[in-house]
């Protein structure tokens, strides 16, 4: 039996209208004019022999019998999308896009690079740095590295280390005037800030310390900036344990005092579940825990 379909062409016009609501918005992501769409829309009708759209008051709207066919369509297509990604993901060669905050690139990351592209030179990397996640991935991104509690609806998450917060200073300031024999010297010095001053009020109720002004001090976007600005000797920051080890390791950085806590949270390892074990993602993959793992044992041998 012949199969009487749509040209797909319109199927695309029509689907990008019907989310956006918007003829317009729909020629902005498929490149093409607002009259290609409206025509891509009126032969999609003609081929279906009904209206699928209505104006009122200047707006787009969907009759009743176009909202019915696109929450038929809109399943179609994701499932296509997926379908894509899943194929894209299967090949063991080519690029691999990696999101992630910045921090965790220049601290982490970085330094390894080198050590996966010489196992996979058919692999290469491209780290795109950002700021927040949005729960999501992006559709330009294969995997990411979230910050968090592990909880992504609809991502498969591997976490990556536990993290502790512990104050990092640099070695000049122990030889300085004020010393940092106790936990109550913290307030002879700056406090320096990643993003909020929420976690030094934390870690100050913790361990019930007096005397320290949490509300002073800078704030840093950043923690490359606060471990820095820390190994300047401008303060004592309160550093996340796995991005500050680099600087600890190289002696810019030390501990003063032996009291941390377990942060909750952690950076995670997020792709799709289907992709998980897929061509180069899993490649990735296993190589990231298995650095995570020599991380662990050279903690342990410590």
């Amino acid at each position: 039996m012949n199969r009487r379909l749509p040209p797909l062409n319109a199927l695309k016009a029509f689907e990008a209208a019907a989310r956006h609501l918007s003829f317009t918005k729909a020629a902005d992501e498929l490149f093409v004019t607002q009259a290609a769409v409206s025509h891509q829309i009126k032969s999609l009708e003609d081929f279906l022999s009904m209206k699928l759209f209505f104006r009122k008051n200047r707006s787009l709207l969907l009759t009743e019998q176009g909202q019915s066919y696109y929450l038929d369509l809109k399943d179609i297509f994701i499932s296509l999308q997926e379908a894509t990604e899943r194929l894209y993901a299967f090949g063991t060669k080519g690029a691999i896009t990696i999101a992630m905050p910045p921090s965790f690139a220049i601290q982490w990351l970085v330094p390894r690079i080198n050590k996966f592209s010489t196992v996979h030179p058919e692999i290469d990397i491209r780290i795109k740095a950002v700021d927040f996640d949005d729960g999501f991935l992006a559709e330009d991104v294969d995997v990411a590295i979230y910050y968090g509690r592990g909880k992504w609806s609809g991502l498969q998450a591997d976490k990556l280390h536990t993290e502790y917060l512990t104050p990092v200073c640099s070695p000049m300031l122990l030889d300085g005037t004020k010393p940092l024999d106790e936990l109550d010297d913290l307030r002879h010095h700056m406090l320096l800030h990643d993003s909020s001053r929420q976690s030094w009020n934390t870690w100050i109720k913790h361990f019930n310390v007096t005397g320290v002004q949490v509300e002073q001090g800078p704030i840093f976007s950043h923690t490359t900036m606060v471990l820095q600005a820390a190994a300047l000797g401008q303060g004592i920051a309160l550093a996340n344990s796995v991005l500050a080890r680099p600087e600890i390791a190289a002696g810019r950085l030390l501990c003063p005092f032996e009291e941390k806590i377990v942060s909750k949270s952690s950076y995670y390892l997020v792709c799709h579940p289907s992709q998980a074990e897929l061509g180069k993602i899993a490649i990735f993959r296993h190589w990231l825990l298995e650095q995570v793992r020599e991380d662990q044992d050279e903690e342990d041998i410590r």
